[in-house]
């Protein structure tokens, strides 16, 4: 069959040339209109009660990670100067396209009785410009006097302050949102630097915006530096500039069709599958490395091109297309899962990763075919010195250390295990941000001085509409209790509910003394029935508080809103801390009358975040199954099945233990390294056995087979195992943990596999076998 096939390829090589190029235009123009994703990461499936939760408080009440924070820590923020500064930047940031309401102290308000209208009317506590520093600390004062935007919009402990801006939705989720953020950054560093403050920037739009540019520059960089670092590689080892130029041009074709499949699927570019181009080239270089190692020592071999060129692909081209499969099968798990991210990772990776192969079948024997023969500085590294004592080490092992080898092994094992029972699974919001990063020292400022930023919303059911009203002061007092219980936490704000508007309404009423910020009571609520009801006059700037306390009661009267912002306090603190939240909720609710339910950005990332360790450890399961049902139908053989599958467990358990000792946790960016390395690091066994398989016909020696197989493998398994290696530590320089963790971890499991198919593999072909 791959005779028929390599006569074919080589008959009508120049056609296949001229098709490849076609469909390399058309999916050149496809992949021009790629777009990044601006959406949050949708890792939970749409039948998820968390999602359908989440779904169905943003079609109640709207979106909640539309809101961003501006911080700034000064005893000088009331200085007229200053504080005149701060009031035009507010100002200024209303006029941005795309910020929909700015809620800070220049825009602050007070409520005031008119006894005439028996209503609440709104005034502006900072109406204008101030002249005097007199006239400010009294509008100061009267601000500080109205508890309800203390620790809300100021700490008065450690004199931070804060503005928020409601961000439009529809901006947020798309291009424009770059230079929406851009210009409130902007805007907001020329106050910082006109005063000499240092300006922080948190709140979901921010990040969101943030992670997506870093994507996007990242994929550039690296998939730049995989070119590069390949290039450099290709051309040490085979020292020909066509051979390296030839490698190139096949990843770069794999990588156009990479970014076209994304875009005819409808996907677009995220922190996960941004990953895929730079990944197509590590993996597509091999794919040229066996070709181009076959080709030669043919040639060598030979003299004859043509010949060459038909052994390669006769005997190649099934080592390759089974190299293929099982880094295709390592990716394309992923598309089993219900997490829309990963499906689109592994349905993207494993489609390209098979397409590498038809490339590389297609494109390199027939531009051989045109080129000059190889040249013997070409072909000079099939016997490099260095390289063929190297092999003799690897042989005498193989003979005469089998004992050493296997005890080691062990040994190595029992501590890796150990490390494993370490192990434990924890990620943060902001778990790919390195702690340098300014979006993570801001994100801190906000911990520090505000308790958070990431919001949590806990819905109030009472399963019954306008069931609110019933007992109304009864629910009210116990959301009071609940909100009191949450801002005890050292990791939670002070809520916002009606409630709170209701003691700011309270405090007004009896004109705006501190005092009487509270609830109100039976004593009270006859008379401030006739004020409840507020309008703005038309002097008025509209009333941000109100709509504020509106926007936590649904339509029907049937579902309260408390909106808590919270600190990223990681994977294992959160259940905790909600698990303590939900016993108080219960505790104050009969649950036969009242549902509780825990939702927004918070609760749907540790959802999320459970969501996709635990689909990845189930791909990693289907990897192992599918690539062992791969490995017995190519060899047919459950004792070659057994050899192809220990030197590559061998190194998963190895790096997960080195995982435990190390205190890396198991998240969704470092469960990924398991499958991932699994795919590729088999291609090294399949390489060795097949040629196993095809020397064991000449001789029935086993170990005379082995020798011959190190001998005629290990210079392309060594070259290769290079460039993977090398490819993946290029990620150890990205600004994301996850995408660092991927980069190291990748490579530790590539370097211990190597080594076990090069030394563990042959030592066990040998005590295996049958004796004669």
């Amino acid at each position: 069959m791959w005779g028929r096939i390599a006569a074919f390829v080589l008959k009508y090589r120049f056609g296949l040339l001229l098709l490849l190029a076609v469909v390399f235009v058309i999916a050149a123009f496809e992949a021009s209109k790629v777009e990044l994703s601006y959406e949050y990461t949708r890792a939970i499936p749409t039948d998820n009660p968390k999602y359908q939760a989440y779904q169905q408080f943003l079609k109640t009440f709207g979106d909640d990670g539309n809101l961003l924070v501006i911080g700034v820590q000064t005893e000088d923020l009331f200085n007229k100067n200053i504080f005149n500064n701060y009031l035009q930047l507010s100002r200024d940031l209303k006029q941005i396209k795309g910020v929909e309401q700015v809620l800070s102290i220049p825009e602050a308000i007070i409520l005031k009785k008119d006894t005439v209208t028996e209503k609440l009317v709104p005034y502006p506590i900072f109406p204008g410009s101030f002249e005097s520093q007199t006239s400010l600390d009294s509008a100061r004062k009267t601000f500080e006097n109205l508890l309800f935007y203390r620790g809300l919009l100021y700490n008065p402990d450690t004199h931070a302050y804060l503005m928020a801006l409601s961000v439009n939705k529809q901006i947020l989720n798309s291009a424009a949102r770059i230079s929406l953020i851009g210009a409130i950054v902007s805007r907001s560093n020329e106050f910082g630097t006109r005063n000499k403050l240092l300006m922080r920037f948190s709140g979901l739009p921010l990040i969101r915006t943030n992670m997506a540019t870093k994507v996007a520059t990242e994929m550039k960089w690296f998939l730049l530096g995989s070119v590069l670092l390949s290039a450099l590689i290709l051309l040490v080892f085979f020292r020909s500039l066509s051979n390296m130029l030839l490698s190139l041009l096949v990843v770069i074709i794999g990588v156009v069709f990479s970014l076209a499949t994304m875009h005819l699927f409808g996907y677009k570019i995220t922190l996960l599958n941004a990953l895929i181009p730079p990944l197509i080239v590590v993996i597509g270089i091999p794919n040229c490395i066996y070709f181009l190692n076959k080709y030669h020592s043919s040639f060598r071999q030979t003299g004859e091109k043509r010949k060459a060129l038909y052994e390669m692909i006769s005997k190649m081209g099934i080592v390759t297309l089974f190299c293929n499969i099982a880094a295709a099968i390592g990716f394309g798990v992923f598309a089993l899962t219900k997490s829309a991210i990963l499906k689109e990772f592994g349905v993207v990776a494993g489609i390209n990763i098979m397409l590498l192969f038809i490339i590389s079948i297609i494109l390199i024997p027939a531009s051989l075919s045109y080129l000059p023969d190889p040249k013997a500085g070409h072909m000079k590294y099939l016997s490099n010195r260095w390289l063929m004592t190297l092999l003799g080490w690897l042989e005498n092992w193989a003979l005469h250390h089998k004992r050493t080898i296997f005890i080691s092994t062990l040994l190595i094992l029992a501590v890796s295990i150990v490390g494993i029972t370490r192990l434990r699974s924890e990620a943060y919001i902001l778990d790919d941000l390195p702690k340098t990063d300014p979006v993570y020292a801001d994100l801190k400022f906000f911990e520090n001085h505000f308790k958070g930023v990431m919001p949590l919303e806990i819905l109030i059911d009472t399963k019954r509409k306008n069931g609110i009203r019933a007992n109304m002061l009864a629910n009210f007092i116990k959301i009071d209790k609940l909100s009191a219980f949450i801002d005890s936490s050292s990791v939670m704000a002070r809520p916002l509910s009606i409630v709170e508007g209701l003691k700011f309404l309270r405090q007004a009423y009896y004109h705006n003394d501190s005092l009487n910020y509270g609830l109100p009571n039976d004593f009270d609520l006859p008379f401030l029935a006739p004020y409840l009801s507020m309008k703005t006059d038309s002097s008025a700037k509209p009333n941000g508080v109100m709509k504020l306390a509106n926007s936590f009661v649904d339509s029907n009267k049937e579902t309260l809103r408390i909106s808590v912002n919270m600190a990223d306090i990681g994977s294992i603190r959160l259940p905790q801390i909600l698990g303590q939240v939900q016993n108080r909720a219960n505790e104050l609710f009969d649950t036969a009358h009242y549902k509780i339910v825990f939702t927004g950005t918070t609760v749907t990332f540790l959802e999320g975040s459970a969501f996709i360790i635990a689909g990845l450890k189930q791909s990693i399961i289907w990897a192992f199954l599918l690539i062992a049902a791969c490995m017995l139908y190519l060899f047919k053989s459950i004792r070659i099945l057994i050899c192809s599958l220990l030197p590559n467990l061998i190194p998963l358990v190895i790096t997960a233990g080195v995982m435990g000792w190390a205190g890396v946790p198991l998240k969704p960016s470092t469960v990924l390294v398991f499958s991932i390395a699994l795919g590729i690091a088999i291609d090294i066994t399949i390489r060795f056995l097949v040629n196993y398989k095809q020397d064991s016909t000449a001789s029935s020696n086993v170990e005379s087979t082995v020798i011959q197989t190190i001998h005629s493998t290990g210079i392309s398994i060594i070259y290769t195992s290079l460039v993977l290696i090398a490819g993946f530590v290029i990620f150890c320089f990205s600004g994301f943990g996850g995408t660092q963790a991927l980069g190291w971890l990748t490579s530790l499991t590539l370097v211990m596999a190597t080594l076990t198919n090069l030394i563990f593999l042959p030592a066990l072909l040998i005590a295996i076998s049958p004796k004669k």
